[in-house]
Formats: structure tokens, C-alpha cells, sequence
């Protein structure tokens, strides 16, 4: 009898062996403990396999009048003092998802394939959208995440000229998705 087994698999069984080891594990629901030692530390991902990877992440921004009376003037762009802030934000979101690592400190870093920002003017809201990609072992939420937030801090600031009462709200995750290769999954393809 031959016993084959994938990287994932392996690494279950080491930790299988380890947990018989070393008597009860300790469960967390936070994978960034280590409950022996109480402190953080960062999720060893290395024998884990690589998948193609999607995440996408929105907020809200509720715009003052002022600032719709601008948004009026052409739907695909605000105009302010400090330039266009549609395309500013969208490349700041985009800067940010790269660099989520140097600003979440366990996060892992990562080879992006994609990066998508829309901002959508509905009503007296403006909705952003962060969608990413990769093709590694460990999801891009927070890379969607924190595109969505920056995009929005930037259009706060290109726009506190004209008005500080915007609101920034309802950050979430929308969806995020895993498969062994993209063409399983439509969410890949756009």
C-alpha cells in the first residue's frame, strides 16, 4: 500500500502529530494567537497550495449637498480643488490593497493579480467597490478591504473643501471565493 499526500494533507498530519504530542490543544477562534504563549504571530502558510483567489469589499460614503451639487456637473467625476477625485481615489485604493502588509501586521504579503475600484453614485450615496485577485495560498479580503477604505478616506479628503459632512459607513466584505482554477469560477472571469 502507498500513501500519497499533498501538501495540505501533509500539513494536517503534522499538525495532527504535533497536537498527539504535545497532549490537548488549546482552540482559538483567532488564528493569529499562539495560546501556549498568548501572544500574536503570523499564520505559517508555507505548505499550504496555491488557488486562485477573488474578494470584494464595499462601504459607503453619504455625500452632503454641497458635494452632490458638484457630482451633478459631470456623473463620472467630482471635481475638486485638489483635481479629480474619482480617479485620484481609485488609484490611492489601488496603492493600498498592494501595500496591505506594511499596514496590517500580519497580514501576509502578496502577488496581486488584479486590482478593480468602481465608485457608483447612487442617490445621495456613493458606493465603492474593491475587487482582487491572486493566485497564492491565502485570501485577499483584507487587500479588498482596505482598497474600499482608502478609496473612500481619499474622496473624504479631496473633498473636505467643499464639505466635511461626509460619511464614511458600512465597510464589509461582499464575497470572497477559492478555486484550483479560474475558468471553475465565474466570479474569476470579470
Amino acid at each position: 500500500m502507498q500513501l500519497s499526500l499533498s501538501n495540505q494533507g501533509l500539513y494536517g498530519l503534522q499538525r495532527l502529530v504535533l497536537i498527539s504530542r504535545h497532549g490537548m490543544r488549546h482552540f482559538s477562534p483567532f488564528s493569529h494567537i499562539n495560546m501556549k504563549k498568548n501572544q500574536p504571530n503570523m499564520v505559517d502558510i508555507g505548505a499550504k497550495d496555491r488557488s486562485f483567489r477573488v474578494a470584494m469589499a464595499s462601504c459607503t460614503i453619504t455625500l452632503p449637498d454641497a458635494v452632490l451639487e458638484q457630482l451633478k456637473l459631470d456623473e463620472n467625476e467630482i471635481h475638486s480643488p485638489k483635481g479629480p477625485v474619482f480617479a485620484t481615489a481609485i488609484v490611492a485604493g489601488t496603492m493600498a490593497a498592494k501595500r496591505t502588509s506594511d499596514l496590517i501586521p500580519f497580514c501576509h504579503s502578496l502577488p496581486l493579480e488584479s486590482c478593480k475600484i468602481d465608485i457608483i453614485p447612487n442617490m445621495k450615496d456613493l458606493i465603492v467597490q474593491c475587487t482582487v485577485k491572486t493566485y497564492y495560498k491565502t485570501g485577499v479580503e483584507m487587500e479588498a478591504l482596505t482598497g474600499a477604505s482608502i478609496t473612500a478616506l481619499c474622496i473624504y479628503d479631496m473633498c473636505k473643501s467643499i464639505s466635511s459632512e461626509l460619511i464614511i459607513k458600512d465597510t464589509r466584505l461582499c464575497y470572497k471565493r477559492t478555486s484550483t482554477h479560474p475558468a471553475t469560477d465565474p466570479l474569476t472571469t470579470h
